[in-house]
């Protein structure tokens, strides 16, 4: 098993890219999702975010408010890093787990999606492959406009925040280009998800990991033979 980096830019359409892959029957770990059970109520991530934060980014249920946080870390780049040092390493630790399950289940990869994957560039080396879900610019622009609600100038504020899309496209093995049509993409994501199936990566760790479950079972089925008889 080999895994592949997911990640793409504020609005640049990778969850239509995760979507399609999930209908295809690909093991995805979102980051995002983790990155909201890793903050409930009583863990420790919630704990560091309040005390450093402040009681006033949080709802009346004692969740976080993410609006409230996001404001705040959108305009302050130390408040940014403070966050990202408290809940990285909770994140990383789950996305651990759940790479070992799909392991266990032997799925042939598995695509980390992580939306500051080539920002932090921590975890780029430990992926067989990265892919960059982008959009044009202008593109970005107007559908985060759309999605949240914003003006320009916020909606420019929060696109600052990140790398550039042109930029990250130095970085990654392969692109799928969200500019145009669902349509497009979708025949993207056919042809990068078959190309990972076909790829003969890792096929010696696999065979003998194949060799050794297989002994493991005969070895177990002599033995049930033996006891039963």
């Amino acid at each position: 098993m080999f895994l592949v980096g997911l990640s793409g830019g504020i609005a640049s359409g990778k969850s239509t890219v995760v979507a399609v892959l999930r209908e295809l029957g690909c093991a995805v770990i979102d980051a995002d999702v983790i990155a909201r059970q890793v903050v409930q109520p009583h863990l420790k991530a919630h704990q560091q975010i309040v005390q450093h934060f402040g009681t006033e980014i949080l709802l009346e249920n004692g969740e976080i408010n993410r609006e409230a946080l996001g404001t705040i870390i959108f305009s302050q780049p130390e408040k940014r890093q403070l966050l990202n040092s408290i809940t990285h390493p909770e994140i990383q630790k789950e996305m651990l787990k759940q790479i070992l399950k799909y392991f266990v289940l032997g799925y042939r990869y598995v695509i980390l999606d992580i939306p500051l994957l080539f920002e932090t560039n921590r975890l780029t080396k430990f992926m067989k492959y990265t892919v960059l879900v982008y959009c044009s610019p202008r593109a970005q622009l107007s559908r985060l406009m759309q999605r949240n609600g914003l003006s320009q100038e916020e909606a420019e504020a929060r696109i600052r925040s990140q790398l550039p899309l042109d930029e990250k496209r130095r970085f990654a093995t392969h692109i799928i280009d969200n500019s145009g049509e669902r349509e497009s993409t979708r025949r993207q994501v056919l042809r990068l998800h078959s190309h990972l199936e076909d790829s003969l990566d890792f096929l010696w760790a696999r065979l003998a990991a194949g060799t050794v479950v297989a002994g493991l079972g005969g070895l177990m089925y002599l033995l049930l033979r033996h006891f039963s008889s």
